[in-house]
């Protein structure tokens, strides 16, 4: 447009003096654009550098100052945004729970982005922590709640409820019809170990194999009685032993005990050393797989559980009153314990660029604006002066 305005200053400054006296509007409109061009770019570009690199004062502005932008910017945002008035005010018309809600019955709505976005945030900072720490620190915290944890009083709790409800009757059945199997297919087994175990007399008369029948007979009609018969004896004497079990773990000392050192045995084993290990490289990998598909993970008895929670937040507004009050609370815990933290975090992160870098962030952000800028005041001028001129001439 400088350009242009110059082409037409000298077309029209040649023809006022050689055509008509009335091409003086266009010559002086041209001229004071040129000025007004001129002007608001030296403006413009003395915000940002020194205009044709001459170290004129009061030129780059920005980098000269931005130290002191920083510490305002910081300022600002610790006045209008950070204080626990102003965050107070904000959360009050906000509703957390119901937005939170809505998100959990409406997964693949319109947050899709943000909830894929996130999950995708979790899963990397799942897989940039350090793992061995990471995971030392998940198997030691789990390995102590096992150390804590009063094993003997729980089984015997767990089996006193089962045998109240008769819920180890299924469990005494399934051992039964497997100790059936095992004779069933060792039964050669055990007929040699009475042969071997027989004298010469009986091997000559054929008593071992009688006898090792007898056994082998006997074993398996006592396991088909106990298994047809739910009132059999030795199920009784099976029943008496469970209960008595129950009863010392839940008040014998000295069962306690044992039952602890096994416990305490099993803890030092290495075998479990490497299931625990096992186990947490399993649940990561899990919720990695989760995090990087959040639909799949949505999905089922959880997603369903996740959606009732939702519709439960929307509609129960003694929920919302709760959970808002919370979110409010916390929020306005944060802007009052961190806030100074927070804007001197703004404020150092700009002293430490350097003027280059603000510079450019700054002129990158307003964009053409600063093109219209110069264009506006070539214009502007232009018609200051077409005005100048015409009151010139009229008066």
């Amino acid at each position: 447009m400088l350009v242009v305005m110059a082409a037409v200053f000298l077309a029209a400054h040649w023809a006022e003096g050689h055509v008509d006296v009335r091409w003086g509007y266009v010559r002086a409109f041209a001229e004071a654009a040129m000025v007004g061009g001129l002007a608001d770019w030296f403006a413009v570009t003395a915000l940002f550098r020194h205009p044709l690199g001459l170290p004129i004062p009061h030129t780059a502005i920005i980098p000269r100052n931005k130290d002191r932008i920083g510490d305002t910017m910081a300022q600002f945002l610790r006045s209008n945004f950070l204080t626990p008035l102003v965050v107070a005010r904000r959360m009050r018309t906000m509703n957390v729970a119901g937005a939170a809600g809505r998100f959990l019955v409406q997964p693949t709505g319109g947050e899709g982005r943000l909830r894929l976005g996130a999950s995708n945030m979790i899963a990397d900072v799942l897989e940039s922590l350090d793992q061995d720490r990471l995971g030392g620190n998940a198997k030691e915290a789990l390995r102590v709640q096992l150390d804590r944890l009063d094993v003997a009083p729980l089984l015997g709790q767990i089996l006193t409820a089962a045998i109240a409800d008769n819920r180890h009757l299924p469990l005494m059945d399934g051992i039964i019809k497997w100790t059936q199997r095992t004779l069933f297919a060792n039964e050669e087994v055990l007929r040699d170990m009475v042969r071997n175990r027989a004298n010469t007399i009986m091997r000559w008369t054929g008593l071992d194999e009688r006898l090792a029948t007898g056994i082998v007979d006997g074993l398996h009609n006592l396991l088909f009685d106990m298994a047809e018969d739910t009132n059999h004896p030795l199920r009784g004497k099976v029943e008496e032993g469970l209960e008595t079990m129950a009863f010392r773990l839940l008040n014998d000392s000295e069962m306690q005990g044992k039952v602890a050192g096994i416990k305490a045995e099993m803890l030092a084993n290495p075998a479990m050393a490497r299931w625990l290990e096992g186990l947490w490289e399993r649940s990561r990998t899990a919720l990695i797989r989760a995090a990087r598909d959040p639909d799949h993970a949505l999905s089922g008895q959880f997603g369903d559980g996740l959606r009732q929670i939702g519709e439960a937040l929307q509609t129960d507004t003694r929920m919302q009153t709760q959970i808002n009050r919370f979110a409010r609370r916390t929020l306005v815990g944060i802007a009052n314990r961190y806030g100074d933290q927070i804007v001197r975090l703004v404020s150092e992160t700009v002293h430490r660029w350097d003027a280059r870098t603000i510079t450019d962030r700054v002129e990158n952000a307003v964009g053409k604006d600063l093109q219209f800028i110069r264009i506006n005041g070539t214009l502007v001028g232009g018609l200051v002066g077409l005005t100048i001129h015409t009151a010139v001439v009229w008066l």
